[in-house]
């Protein structure tokens, strides 16, 4: 075990030695082999950081963004290995990472864009049908204690930046320049059918459904949504999350 300890942890620094224990096949000195693995294991994280991080690249130019994955491979070197995994500490990386502490908003970024990854990933679970979904609001009386059951792909980001805004502009939705990145918003993530959506919506939105995801039942979360936010539009949101497949089960209290 220490061997194996000694040789992820010469992988991963490149002021390491190559561990004494390695020896090539034609009796070459193992060390240039050994730097050239390095190297190629290196690349394809940073690889894989740019594939999965491609707003924050765009945000930082490419040579930033290598520069700053690499750092962050020596670091957090990955844990599992689907490449499509790592990358989850990234964003908190990001957030302290001194030369990046010009774009304030950058680490949110990366944290809308991982929760994508996440969501894309994530389980399918069949949605409410038409009959089910009348079933539900067909009983008013029983409305306020009822919870609701969302997709495991749904998930919601607040932030003091304009995430979605930064987002939508380099998917080519709207112009850079029109965007004010000091601007806060909230992002609803949500996989309808294989396309993954982010979605600005108000902030009283952001806490309904954030207090759905905890558990807590129809009535008190739209309560506590519209007491923070008056022009929360719940019948807007419901429709939107019906719509989309977001709604996978409900009960009501008994």
């Amino acid at each position: 075990m220490s061997d194996q300890h000694d040789f992820v942890a010469a992988l991963l620094d490149p002021e390491r030695d190559c561990p004494a224990e390695l020896s090539s096949w034609n009796g070459a000195d193992p060390s240039s082999r050994f730097a050239v693995y390095r190297n190629n294991v290196i690349s394809s994280l940073v690889n894989a950081l740019a594939d999965s991080f491609p707003v924050v690249l765009q945000l930082v130019g490419d040579e930033f963004f290598r520069a700053m994955a690499q750092v962050h491979v020596h670091a957090n070197p990955p844990r599992t290995r689907i490449l499509a995994e790592y990358g989850e500490a990234f964003p908190a990386f990001i957030e302290g990472f001194p030369p990046a502490s010009s774009l304030p908003y950058l680490a949110d970024v990366a944290r809308l864009e991982f929760l994508r990854i996440q969501a894309y990933h994530s389980a399918d679970t069949a949605p409410l049908n038409a009959e089910q979904i009348t079933t539900a609001l067909s009983q008013p009386d029983r409305l306020d204690g009822m919870t609701l059951e969302l997709h495991p792909s749904a998930a919601v980001l607040s932030s003091n930046f304009a995430i979605v805004s930064l987002w939508a502009a380099h998917q080519g939705e709207m112009a850079i320049a029109q965007v004010d990145p000091l601007r806060a918003e909230h992002a609803l993530v949500l996989r309808n059918r294989l396309d993954v959506e982010v979605m600005g919506i108000r902030h009283g939105a952001a806490l309904f459904i954030q207090a759905l995801r905890t558990g807590q039942c129809f009535g008190e979360a739209a309560e506590q949504a519209l007491a923070i936010d008056p022009e929360f539009d719940l019948s807007h949101l419901l429709a939107h999350l019906i719509s989309t497949g977001a709604l996978t089960g409900y009960r009501f209290a008994p």
